[in-house]
């Protein structure tokens, strides 16, 4: 797991061809806005969130926030665990993000 800012992650995230953006907040977070493109597991599902992770690709490098940091981090942590190749924490999380949001 690599913790970015924002500018950080932003500039990585614009070059990587195999870059997932994953958000680890509930629905009820979710339905406040998002990052565009993210794919949304709440890690409070607890196994239900590892069921879902296993299906992701392993190869791919996941970009993942929350709301302040700190679940994305253990996020991170989890799929570091189970194998995948590149994690990214995006500190701060979406209460600090500055870039585009979207609402449904």
């Amino acid at each position: 797991m690599k913790e970015l800012n924002q500018e950080e992650w932003q500039d990585k995230l614009k070059n990587d061809k195999d870059a997932v953006i994953l958000d680890v907040r509930t629905e009820e977070e979710v339905d406040e806005g998002y990052i565009p493109n993210s794919k949304n597991i709440d890690i409070y599902k607890g196994q239900g969130f590892i069921n879902e992770v296993e299906k992701l690709d392993k190869s791919k490098h996941y970009y993942i926030y929350c709301r302040s940091g700190k679940r994305s981090s253990q996020a991170c942590t989890l799929l570091d665990q189970m194998g995948f190749s590149e994690t990214y924490n995006l500190l701060g999380g979406f209460s600090e993000w500055e870039g585009e949001k979207k609402t449904d």
